[in-house]
């Protein structure tokens, strides 16, 4: 009788702008205890899957790795899977750009290893029914999904001990299901649970196999488990188990077993991803509607089957930042792909598109992408690391297409795809969207001089966690014990339920804010300003769009809640003007403010041009904000008394000087939200809400004019900026 197959695919990645040290980290506690445990067990047998920007990493610090690797291949240990070499989620970029991501990393693997990958990891698990197409053409003979993808089909847990084939338009591909008991058993049971499971198994479906895929950072990085595999010998013991067992077990390579097996049948799978992510996708009502309905019907798996969340695209609705990022991310790489067809051919420009290409394949790595468990789109340096390579490929492909050192064009687009048209204008030195349709606010600007994002902030909003932040804040830094990071209850610092907040609007720069003369800096930074919604957030008509200058205007009425008592019902006209200008190593941002009143009766309220911007590291004593001779860090909340600020990143060699003639002061706040990551919930700098503002009496018929100017340069020349 046939050996019972254990399928084991390790899944190792670390993405595009995380920290060094984190790499480093991964390394010395997961990635390599892992392997050299595999080394030290010759009849494990097991595929490995090692993303591209982890390769990268390994080979420039840990060459010795590679070695180490070849090894087990070669000793036929090891099968090397594929993917898309910057772990993008496939169904999420251009159908040019996955063949792009999957042949680079196969072709890396081939020339480092000697082997080419048959099989292909799919980030995040994220499965719709066109990827076979995808896949085959790339040359991909199989992947893994999870056991979800299937019973949401229809298909019966008995059935999932075998492949299957998954077509598209003729195209096909062979898939494994995996198994969520497994993922939930290793390494967080005992080993002799893993056995029994394997076991039953082995013994109600013979001649089949039992497959996990999942992360190799469970294994050492996750909190409490390396001591666990490592210093208390869980992972030893798994592997003498199943070598023990070797009777009726074999551990096997899929590639190989692939093609000593046939297939059980045809799957039609629908959209889907492993089961946590189709929770994290939903709006945070409906999580937790889903939630307490899983509660209820948690003995019941026939029920639990097709009980589901939404799909991972839900991500780009839930998150309007992923969704901006996300868009930018297609108008480059469609860009690139335009300019390469359009503009003469010639080896200087071919290699600037490649290289063009390699930033936006960087870009398209995931991780900043979503949230769930894990920061994602909360973790300030990955969405940062993501726009970077963004406004470095755009800025070389543009330089391309323009064909002069100094440019500048504009363009009028529903860049976002939300239905509303906003004005994009590029130079050599800026990148600027202005949104109309909120309250005529930037929503992104970026500093093509150093590549930086300047604006890349987040909207505090309400997560389905937030309640258990509430109610468990007592139990900071009590937590014991090895549990999945799906599970587990971590603070990593107390009181994180009094920075609980939500933004009334996205956070964007230049958003006007009309409020009562009563309120105070206290009110603005809890979020207690209660501004006029008409002019904070209504649509701005565009007036004209022209090269450096964008006008825009709104006519409304002041609404409840009134910004001041004798206000309410008042009608404003505002005009609001963009004026850009290039310097010789920067560029300058000027917002003109006209505001008329219709009102027969005088006016008496605040005026505020919120800005927001993001330097990122808020304790770093490279990056403050100074004025009048003070110097304070960046997550530094208050009143400057000045009419001019300035913030400087020594880091990211950036300087803005604000300006705002006539101000009494500026006030200041930091952005932080409260998000779920992997080593718990923690408070997250999403950059600093900065408001200069005007004491507003107005008359009958009269006009107020305000302005304010952001001139952003090199921080390494910003006395003379």
């Amino acid at each position: 009788m046939p050996k019972f197959r254990f399928f084991l695919l390790i899944h190792s990645h670390q993405p595009v702008g995380n920290f060094e040290h984190v790499f480093e980290s991964a390394y010395q506690k997961s990635y390599l205890p892992f392997v050299q445990a595999v080394a030290r067990h010759p009849g494990i047998r097991l595929a490995l899957h090692y993303s591209g920007p982890l390769l990268e990493w390994m080979e420039a610090h840990h060459p010795e790795f590679f070695d180490l690797l070849r090894g087990l291949i070669e000793k036929g240990q090891v099968e090397v899977v594929g993917g898309g070499f910057y772990e993008p989620i496939l169904i999420a970029i251009s159908p040019e750009d996955r063949q792009e991501q999957i042949l680079r990393l196969a072709n890396f693997i081939e020339e480092r290893f000697g082997v080419r990958p048959r099989g292909a990891w799919l980030a995040e698990r994220v499965w719709e029914p066109q990827l076979p197409s995808t896949l085959a053409a790339a040359g991909v003979a199989y992947t893994l999904v999870d056991d979800i993808h299937f019973l949401a089909s229809g298909f019966e847990p008995a059935q999932l001990h075998g492949y299957y084939i998954a077509e598209d338009l003729g195209a096909t591909v062979k898939v494994i299901p995996g198994l969520k008991a497994l993922r939930y058993l290793l390494p967080f049971s005992p080993v002799a649970d893993t056995i029994a499971f394997l076991k039953k198994t082995a013994q109600e479906h013979p001649g089949g196999f039992a497959a996990m895929g999942d992360d190799c950072e469970k294994f050492g990085v996750w909190p409490e488990t390396y001591k666990h595999c490592y210093e208390d010998g869980w992972i030893e013991s798994l592997f003498t188990a199943l070598a023990a067992n070797s009777d009726w077990l074999e551990t096997a390579l899929p590639g190989e077993s692939l093609e000593q097996l046939a297939p059980l049948g045809r799957a039609d799978l629908p959209t889907a991803s492993y089961t946590e992510m189709t929770e994290w996708a939903l709006p945070t009502p409906a999580r937790i509607k889903l939630h307490a309905l899983q509660q209820e019907f948690s003995s019941r798996p026939e029920v639990l089957a097709f009980l589901r969340g939404s799909f991972w695209r839900s991500f780009l609705t839930k998150y309007p930042e992923v969704n901006l990022q996300h868009k930018k991310m297609l108008y480059v790489s469609a860009k690139i792909r335009r300019v390469g067809q359009a503009v003469r051919r010639g080896l200087p420009l071919r290699r600037a598109l490649d290289q063009a290409t390699t930033h936006v394949l960087r870009a398209q790595c995931n991780d900043a992408y979503w949230h769930g468990v894990f920061g994602g789109v909360y973790s300030p340096h990955l969405r940062s690391g993501v726009q970077r390579e963004l406004v470095t490929a755009e800025k070389i492909v543009d330089a391309a297409e323009q064909g002069s050192p100094s440019y500048v064009e504009t363009r009028r687009l529903d860049f976002d795809a939300d239905g509303h048209e906003e004005i994009y204008q590029v130079s050599e030195s800026y990148a600027a969207l202005v949104k109309p349709s909120d309250g005529g606010t930037l929503a992104a600007l970026d500093f093509r001089v150093t590549d930086v994002p300047l604006i890349n902030s987040l909207q505090r909003r309400p997560e389905a966690y937030h309640d258990r932040v509430r109610e468990a804040s007592e139990s900071a830094g009590h937590a014991h014990g090895v549990a999945s990071i799906h599970g587990q209850l971590r603070m990593k610092e107390t009181g994180l339920e009094d920075a609980l907040r939500y933004d009334r609007w996205p956070r964007h720069a230049f958003r006007l804010l009309l409020f009562s003369t009563a309120k105070t800096w206290e009110d603005y930074s809890q979020l207690r300003l209660e501004e006029s919604p008409t002019f904070a957030a209504w649509p701005y008509a565009v007036t004209s769009a022209a090269e450096e200058r964008i006008e825009l205007t709104c006519d409304a009425p002041l609404v409840a809640p009134a910004p001041a008592e004798d206000a309410s019902g008042s009608s404003l006209h505002v005009a609001k003007t963009f004026l850009f200008s290039r310097t010789a190593k920067g560029f300058e941002v000027a917002c003109h403010l006209a505001i008329s009143s219709k009102n027969p009766e005088p006016l008496r309220l605040t005026v505020g041009l919120e800005l927001v911007f993001n330097l990122l590291a808020p304790e770093a004593p490279d990056r403050y904000f100074e004025w009048e001779g003070r110097r304070e860090p960046l997550r530094w909340g208050g009143a400057a008394s000045s009419a001019e600020l300035r913030l400087v990143d020594d880091w990211q060699n950036v300087s803005l000087l604000i300006n705002a003639a006539g101000v009494r002061e500026f006030w200041i706040a930091p952005i932080e939200t409260v998000s779920e990551s992997e080593d718990g919930f923690e408070r997250v700098y999403q950059g600093s809400q900065i408001l200069p503002l005007w004491p507003l009496e107005l008359a009958p018929g009269a006009l107020w004019t305000g302005r304010v100017n952001v001139r952003v340069g090199l921080a390494n020349s910003h006395r003379t900026v």
